[in-house]
């Protein structure tokens, strides 16, 4: 029967935020053609970035440009009258980043400043286009990358969190590296007994088909151990033969050259006095020569003589064995050509084009690998069967300590996550982890069922936090998550949309907080409608919208704010007037607080 856990603690203190270098980062972000925007550049700094605007200004193209760089679903109504949209970013990466190597397999390079340069275009017909580094690439291979540099976590796109391997994920984590390793080595452990149980039954299924199989391969074997041929031996024989049907015009070649060398010293060649003088004569009689007047130079030149005869008859001796070892039999020449043709025909049924005797032996070695892989014995299929039953016990054993790991981190995860929850208007919503065991039907991420389950509020029961949450609920559920995990989430950058809906007061304020705690690690942007949220941010970014009389359409611009720019849109945020003495002096008493908070 299943085992099922729900567990449901209170806050505990709040952990240090972790100080890690930054995990990379986007530069710079260029939006065309998209919904109300025309042409515009934004420079993104590190940490928190937010979007604020009027409502309808067209600040979620922000996010829906983001979603679309790092390849996401083009939407061509998106797409603005000219016919074309599309995005670019510069990214700023460590060298360490597992980014760079996948984005290398995918033949992307570097810019000149060492950043990664990602770019997608949309067309109002929905064809898409992605190019990479400078290369054009599959829009698939930039959302594998994109898993691990972006996280969007908006009302309408929370899928991470709506996926109960993400919520396993989570836990996992959360459980800490010894359980990550434990996890590790399940995967294994299944991995293998799912092979050995394939395997099995691939045999049994199939027992005719590969007993003729196993036959053929024997066969081939048999053949080839019949014969023996050895590493070289075509290459071998070749040389032989064209020795033994030449040795007659080989044995007058070397004779010719041995005369020539060091004279007819055997008497062989019956010429007596009238052969010429050998090469070995005339140069003792120049080296006796030159050696007499016993000038020094002249003494030099004798003994490189004396050398050179020492070479003369250095190559006689081996002329000499050369031709004594000849052998003109026919009987072994006939013997030669037997074998080759025999090695030939093997070649020709084992080996690929131009792999010789070298191609019959590895087709062999293959064979024999095979052959194990094709047995059908009673002896191997038991042998078989044994091995999958241990692997089997192996993942059991493995899928209970992880379960295990799992349920006794449940209580802190949800605890801490419920933590978070409190502080982001969400006091009254309860947290748990269900995790539901099934030894009998291990998977590959072990024997458990995992979600997070939320209670809004008092007396409700516990649903999956994704059919259980409101947009904005989810989405803090969401931030909370991640700033349980600040520091360890190894997504560079992340983006959160509206994430502060239907929150106001001391909650808007803590989101702020804890956007800004969570921005130390990652850059962090951030769509948001409330002052107190905006006051925290590093980067203030803001859409205003305008209409284009010429075009008769509405055109939206994207600027950067600081001192006192930033204080008129904080205020007009408060006080929907800009200009409001009251408005103002909130504003700058509200960034006074976050400055206070951060530091």
């Amino acid at each position: 029967m299943p085992r099922t856990t729900t567990r449901e603690r209170t806050p505990d203190p709040a952990p240090a935020p972790a100080e890690e270098a930054p995990l990379g980062r986007l530069t710079e972000f260029r939006i065309r053609g998209l919904g109300a925007i025309d042409d515009v550049t934004l420079e993104l700094g590190p940490g928190l970035t937010v979007v604020t605007g009027e409502t309808g200004a067209g600040k979620t193209m922000v996010v829906t440009g983001l979603t679309l760089l790092f390849g996401g679903r083009a939407d061509p109504g998106r797409v603005r009258a000219s016919g074309r949209a599309g995005v670019e970013g510069r990214l700023a990466l460590p060298a360490d980043s597992p980014v760079w190597e996948r984005a290398a397999e995918a033949g992307a390079e570097p810019d000149d400043d060492g950043s990664l340069i990602l770019a997608r275009t949309v067309s109002a017909e929905g064809r898409s286009r992605a190019h990479l580094g400078g290369r054009s690439v599959p829009v698939g291979v930039v959302a594998e990358i994109a898993e691990g540099l972006l996280a969007v976590h908006g009302q309408s796109d929370q899928l991470r969190l709506s996926r109960p391997a993400e919520q396993r994920r989570a836990l996992d984590r959360y459980a800490g590296a010894e359980h990550l390793a434990l996890l590790d080595r399940y995967r294994a452990a299944y991995a293998r007994w799912r092979e050995l149980a394939a395997d099995l039954e691939r045999r049994l299924g199939q027992a005719r088909e590969l007993a003729q199989a196993a036959d053929v391969l024997r066969h081939g074997l048999e053949e080839i151990e019949a014969l023996a041929p050895q590493p070289g031996e075509d290459d071998e024989l070749d040389a032989q033969a064209r020795r033994l049907g030449d040795a007659d015009a080989l044995r007058a070649a070397v004779e010719e050259a041995r005369v020539a060398l060091v004279g007819d010293v055997t008497g062989d060649l019956g010429g007596g006095g009238e052969l010429p003088q050998d090469a070995t004569a005339a140069l003792a009689i120049a080296e006796r020569a030159l050696a007499a007047p016993g000038d020094p130079a002249l003494v030099l030149l004798a003994q490189d003589l004396a050398d050179a005869v020492a070479v003369v008859s250095d190559v006689a001796g081996q002329l000499a064995g050369y031709v004594a070892d000849l052998d003109a039999d026919p009987a072994r020449l006939a013997e030669v050509l037997d074998r080759r043709a025999a090695l030939t025909a093997l070649v020709r049924k084992y080996a690929d084009a131009g792999t010789g005797v070298t191609g019959v032996l590895a087709w062999a070695d293959d064979a024999r690998d095979r052959l194990e892989q094709l047995d059908v014995s009673d002896e191997a299929l038991e042998a078989l069967t044994a091995e999958r039953d241990a692997a089997r016990a192996e993942v059991d054993e493995l899928g209970r300590a992880v379960s295990e790991g799992r349920h006794a981190a449940a209580d802190g995860f949800a605890a801490e996550v419920g933590r978070e929850l409190a502080g982001l208007a969400m006091k009254s919503a309860r947290v748990s982890f269900s995790v539901d065991s099934h030894p009998d039907e291990p998977g590959p991420e072990g024997v458990d069922e995992v979600a997070l389950l939320m209670a809004a509020h008092p007396g409700a029961p516990p649903r999956p936090v994704h059919r259980g949450a409101s947009g904005g609920e989810l989405s803090r559920v969401m931030l909370a998550i991640e700033v349980v995990f600040a520091g360890a989430d190894p997504v560079p950058v992340m983006v959160f949309d509206e994430v502060d809906a239907g929150v106001g007061g001391q909650a808007a304020g803590e989101i702020g907080r804890r956007l800004a705690r969570l921005a130390r690690d990652h850059q962090v942007v951030v769509v948001t409608h409330l002052a107190q949220v905006a006051a925290f941010a590093d980067t203030h970014l803001v859409v205003d919208k305008t209409p284009d009389t010429g075009a008769g359409v509405t055109a939206t611009d994207i600027r950067a704010v600081a001192d006192e720019d930033r204080v008129r849109e904080l205020a007009r945020m408060l006080s929907g007037l800009a200009d409001s003495d009251t408005g103002q002096a909130h504003a700058r008493e509200l960034l006074a607080v976050a400055a206070d908070a951060r530091n």
